[in-house]
C-alpha cells in the first residue's frame, strides 16, 4: 500500500525539480534559437543569398568532418557536422521567406543530404579500417544501408501514396545523434543507435505503405 503514495511522491519530486525546470529551460532555449534563426534568415534573405547555395555549402563542411573522422578526430568531426547543420537549418526558411521555394530546391536538398550522409560514413569507415576493426566497419556499413533505405523507401512510397513521412529516426534526429556521440566521444554508441533505428524506420515505412495501399482501390497490393 505504501508503494502507491511513494510512487506519487517520487513522480511529484521529479516533476517539480527536474521535468518542469527542464521544460522551462527547453522552451527558453527554443525561443532563443528561434530568434537567432529569424534574424539570420532575414539577413540572408535581404542579402539575396540563394537557398540552393546554402544547401550546397553544407557539403564541403561535411567533407571536412569526414576527413576529421578518417584521422580519428572524433570531437572535431562533431563540431564540423554541427556547423554544416546550420546551412541545412537555414536553407528552407530562406527559400520560404524570399519566395524561392521550388521543386528543384527540394530535390537538390535531398541529393546533397545523401551525399553528406555517405561521405560522413565513409570517413568513419576509413577510420576503422586503419585500426583493422572489421566489426565496426560492418556496423558503419549497416548504418549506411539504413540511411539509404529510409530515403529510398520514402521516395518509392510517395510514387504510390500521397505522403510517407513516418519513421522512428529521420535525418535530423540521426545527425543530432551522431553529433552528440562525437562530442561525448561515444561514437560507437551513436552508431549502434543509428544502425538499429534506421532499419526500424525503413521497416516502419514499408509497413505504413502497405497499410495505405490496402485503402486504395486497386487490383494488386502486393
Amino acid at each position: 500500500m505504501l508503494c502507491v503514495p511513494m510512487g506519487k511522491m517520487g513522480y511529484s519530486f521529479l516533476r517539480t525539480f527536474f521535468i518542469r525546470p527542464l521544460t522551462i529551460i527547453g522552451k527558453k532555449v527554443g525561443w532563443l534559437f528561434g530568434q537567432i534563426k529569424r534574424i539570420m534568415v532575414q539577413l540572408l534573405s535581404r542579402l539575396g543569398v540563394n537557398p540552393n547555395l546554402l544547401t550546397f555549402l553544407g557539403l564541403p563542411f561535411n567533407c571536412g568532418a569526414a576527413i576529421a573522422f578518417a584521422y580519428g578526430r572524433i570531437r572535431t568531426a562533431g563540431v564540423i557536422i554541427l556547423l554544416a547543420g546550420l546551412f541545412d537549418w537555414l536553407d528552407g526558411e530562406v527559400a520560404r521567406i524570399s519566395g524561392r521555394v521550388t521543386k528543384f530546391g527540394s530535390f537538390f536538398d535531398s541529393v546533397i543530404d545523401r551525399y553528406s550522409d555517405m561521405i560522413l560514413l565513409l570517413g568513419i569507415i576509413i577510420y576503422f579500417s586503419k585500426k583493422d576493426q572489421i566489426g565496426y566497419i560492418v556496423l558503419t556499413t549497416i548504418v549506411m544501408m539504413g540511411a539509404l533505405l529510409t530515403s529510398y523507401t520514402r521516395a518509392r512510397a510517395e510514387n504510390l501514396i500521397p505522403r510517407c513521412q513516418v519513421g522512428f529516426m529521420l535525418r535530423p534526429e540521426r545527425i543530432v545523434t551522431l553529433i552528440i556521440g562525437c562530442l561525448a566521444n561515444h561514437l560507437l554508441t551513436a552508431l549502434w543507435i543509428l544502425a538499429v533505428m534506421a532499419q526500424l524506420a525503413a521497416v516502419q515505412r514499408i509497413y505504413y505503405t502497405w497499410k495505405e495501399l490496402l485503402k486504395l482501390p486497386q487490383t494488386d497490393t502486393n
